[in-house]
C-alpha cells in the first residue's frame, strides 16, 4: 500500500461525502495495461521523465483498493493508437464493466472507416463516458472523419473524457485549437477535458466559460508532481470557483507516481470552500453520470 492511502477515508468522511467519485481511472486488457506501464518505465517521450507507478497491481488487487478507498463509481479509461483497435478495446470494457458493476462502462473510437457505427452501437448498448486521447492516438479531434461520431455523441449527450492539452509532453493535434474547431462544429458535445487541460490551463477555461457543456477533469492537476512542471496560474482560481459545478475529480489510477490521497489533498490546499470540494469529489459526478 503506498504511503498516504489510509488518509482517503478519512478525507471523504470529513467532508460528509457518501464515498468518491473518480472520472479518470485506467483499467483495460492486460496485455495493453503491461505495455502502458513499460512506457512509464522507460520515461517515453509522451512522459518525459521518471514516473513510478503507484499501484502496480494485479486487477482484482486494483479493484480492492478502489473500493476500499471509498470510490463509488469509476471508468476504464480505454484509448486506440492505431486504427482497428477501437472495436477490440470496446468489447473488453463492456466485458468488465458487466462484471464490475461500480465501473461506468467506458468506450472509444478513432477516425476510420466505421467508426460512427460502432460508437453508436456503444451508446445504444449502455456505454455512459467515452475517451478520446488525442495526444496518444495523435489525431485531430476536428477530423472530417469523426464529424458523425461526435454528432452521435452529442445528440445522445453522452460525456467524453478527452486528453487535448499539451501535457506532459505536446504532440501534432493537442492545444486549445482543434478543440475549439471541434466546439464551433458541435457546441452541445459534453467534453470532460483531462487534466484540466493542461499546461494550457486558461485556454480551456475560456472554452467551458464559452460552452456549457464542458466539463474539466482533476487528474493529477494540483498535485506536487505537477505543480513542478506545470503549475496552475494562481490568478485563475476566480474562474475555478465560477465552473465548479462543472469541475470532476480524476485520478489517473493507477498510473500514479505518489498516493492517491496525495490527489485529494491537493484540492483541499486550494482552498476553494466546502461545496465546492464536495461537488467536485463527488456530487457533480452524480449528477452527470445518474450515480
Amino acid at each position: 500500500m503506498a504511503e498516504g492511502d489510509e488518509r482517503v477515508e478519512a478525507f471523504w468522511r470529513e467532508w460528509e461525502l457518501p464515498g468518491l467519485i473518480d472520472v479518470h481511472t485506467h483499467f483495460m486488457p492486460e496485455r495493453v495495461m503491461a505495455k502502458v506501464w513499460a512506457y512509464f518505465d522507460a520515461a517515453g517521450p509522451l512522459v518525459g521523465r521518471p514516473w513510478p507507478i503507484a499501484y502496480r497491481y494485479e486487477e482484482d488487487e486494483r479493484l480492492a483498493v478502489l473500493r476500499g478507498f471509498g470510490v463509488r463509481a469509476f471508468t476504464s479509461m480505454v484509448y486506440p493508437h492505431k486504427p482497428g483497435m477501437a472495436r477490440w478495446l470496446n468489447a473488453w470494457a463492456a466485458d468488465f464493466a458487466a462484471r464490475t458493476p461500480d465501473c461506468l462502462r467506458t468506450a472509444t473510437f478513432f477516425p476510420e472507416d466505421g467508426a460512427a457505427e460502432y460508437v453508436r452501437a456503444e451508446v445504444a448498448d449502455g456505454a455512459r463516458v467515452f475517451k478520446a486521447h488525442v495526444q496518444v492516438g495523435g489525431y485531430d479531434p476536428a477530423d472530417a472523419r469523426l464529424d458523425a461520431v461526435w454528432g452521435v455523441l452529442a445528440e445522445a449527450g453522452t460525456p467524453v473524457v478527452i486528453h487535448c492539452g499539451s501535457g506532459p509532453a505536446p504532440g501534432k493535434h493537442t492545444g486549445p485549437e482543434p478543440i475549439a474547431r471541434l466546439l464551433a462544429r458541435h457546441p452541445r458535445l459534453r467534453l470532460v477535458i483531462a487534466h484540466m487541460g493542461m499546461p494550457e490551463y486558461t485556454d480551456f477555461l475560456d472554452l467551458a466559460t464559452r460552452y456549457r457543456e464542458v466539463h474539466l477533469d482533476t487528474t493529477m492537476t494540483f498535485t506536487d508532481f505537477a505543480e513542478q512542471a506545470a503549475p496552475f496560474p494562481r490568478g485563475e482560481r476566480g474562474r475555478l470557483a465560477e465552473l465548479g459545478d462543472r469541475v470532476l475529480f480524476g485520478s489517473d489510477f493507477p498510473n500514479i507516481p505518489y498516493g492517491y490521497a496525495h490527489a485529494l489533498e491537493a484540492l483541499t490546499r486550494l482552498e476553494m470552500g466546502t461545496e465546492w470540494l464536495r461537488g467536485v469529489c463527488y456530487g457533480n459526478g452524480a449528477r452527470l453520470f445518474g450515480v
